[in-house]
């Protein structure tokens, strides 16, 4: 039986995966074989499709997880960011507002002399 192109443009989108899973793996390649034999059967068909659903649905799953992670830590990173920045201006303030007394200091030490 033929391959339509919708099966055969899934084979090669999953096929530029870099797939570690041994039940994966295998579909792929047996799918790619039945392809090139041109002897693409409903049951090889369906065995492929629920192999690849059960990759992708794990890989979504993990791949969301690392997301929410990430999404966590970057906010942690903004919120000390943004108090680093906070800091910062107090402790700018701070020099400012000393070192005019010390000018002053130095005014008023000088006229007094």
């Amino acid at each position: 039986m033929p391959v339509d192109a919708a099966l055969a443009g899934l084979v090669a989108r999953v096929g530029a995966f870099h797939v570690t899973d041994r039940a994966m793996k295998r579909a792929q390649q047996a799918m790619e074989q039945a392809m090139a034999r041109d002897c693409v059967d409903d049951r090889a068909r369906a065995a492929y499709v629920d192999a690849a659903r059960r990759y992708f649905q794990g890989f979504n799953v993990e791949a969301r997880a690392h997301l929410r992670d990430v999404d966590r830590r970057l906010e942690h990173v903004n919120q000390v960011h943004f108090n680093l920045t906070a800091e910062r201006g107090v402790a700018v303030k701070r020099i400012e507002a000393t070192q005019a007394v010390l000018i002053a200091l130095n005014e008023t030490d000088g006229s007094n002399k």
